[in-house]
């Protein structure tokens, strides 16, 4: 049943990113929000069915106001075309919309709360694929967007999911918090550069992907459970430690190459001071990483009661998590590659 979903899932995000109608887009979005809804509740448990309520409401209420923005545009201007999004009122209420799909910061509250209802896998969902068809919403109508509203809200994203994410055990929350302030990066840049926001896109999502595959494959949820799995799969979670260190945006490491070039963006289009508050808050969130990163790689609990070691688990690790580690922590040498290609 729930590869029924997942083809669903993909339909309505091919849905959403080929369509040149607002219609059609919005049609894409409700099917995935439908498509969705099953994952989550899956296991039926109370905090699942709570998580699948807020996604459902939060996103129908997003999806009503695309379409309102959308008919406001076409009732001004006669265009029903996606990049047609000429009118300043609707562009303003697609932005609301959009942020509220993404959880961008002022709309971010059920984010967190969903993702940690959602089994790790569902989270990935979450976290990646939900995410696309409103960032192409995004890029598709990017030269007529405010410019002042979503530097604003990218810079609240970035501070608060960095702000938030300090005091969270639950690595899913932490890993929701992770999501809202990369999704500020992506927001500052949409209209100068969007190329760069699909960029900094795939790569998180790739980061992402091995973050929730390991964590999936060591069944961590929290941080004090991470202090005891190095002895399962040792060499597995040494690699987790650089995977997060990537989604930090350390410098050898693939993550940093889309802050770079997004600071390297900004400083051209004289917006110094706002690339200086951006990176000065990814610092919020480069701590909360070092301190999973830290969970991962310590091999004596702080504390001394005597913690129950795992099994060592040598099973062969999936070929994808390999592949998708090794993309997570060495792409940043070819990099002229990878810009040549977007």
């Amino acid at each position: 049943a729930s590869s029924i979903f997942i083809i669903s899932l993909l339909l309505g995000t091919t849905i959403t990113i080929s369509s040149n109608h607002w219609v059609m887009a919005w049609m894409g979005l409700e099917i995935n929000t439908l498509a969705i809804l099953p994952l989550i509740s899956k296991s039926h448990h109370p905090r699942a069915i709570e998580a699948a309520t807020k996604y459902f409401l939060t996103q129908a209420t997003a999806s009503t106001l695309v379409l309102f923005s959308s008919m406001t545009n076409a009732w001004h201007t006669g265009q029903w075309d996606i990049t047609q999004l000429t009118h300043p009122t609707s562009s303003l209420i697609l932005t609301s919309a959009v942020a509220m799909k993404l959880g961008l910061v002022p709309f971010h509250f059920w984010f967190p709360e969903v993702l940690q209802g959602s089994p790790l896998i569902t989270g990935l969902l979450l976290s990646t694929l939900m995410k696309l068809p409103p960032i192409t919403l995004l890029y598709m109508t990017s030269p007529s967007l405010n410019p002042a509203l979503l530097t604003t809200l990218a810079i609240f994203s970035a501070a608060l999911g960095g702000w938030m994410g300090l005091n969270q055990t639950q690595v899913r929350k932490i890993l929701a918090f992770s999501s809202i302030s990369h999704l500020g990066w992506m927001a500052i840049i949409i209209i100068y550069n969007p190329k760069l926001t699909l960029l900094n896109f795939y790569l998180y999502a790739m980061m992402t992907t091995t973050v929730f595959l390991t964590l999936n494959t060591i069944k961590v949820f929290k941080l004090s459970t991470l202090m005891t799995t190095w002895t399962k799969t040792p060499s597995l979670n040494t690699m987790l430690l650089l995977t997060l260190l990537s989604l930090a945006g350390l410098p050898p490491l693939t993550g940093f190459l889309p802050k770079w070039l997004i600071i390297q963006e900004l400083t051209k289009q004289d917006m110094a001071p706002a690339a200086t508050l951006i990176s000065l808050l990814s610092l919020l969130s480069l701590f909360f990483y070092l301190r999973l990163a830290y969970c991962t790689a310590i091999t004596l609990p702080p504390h001394t009661t005597n913690h129950m070691k795992q099994w060592r688990t040598d099973k062969p690790t999936n070929i994808t998590i390999a592949v998708l580690t090794t993309m997570s922590i060495t792409l940043l040498p070819i990099s002229p590659m990878i810009l040549a290609t977007i």
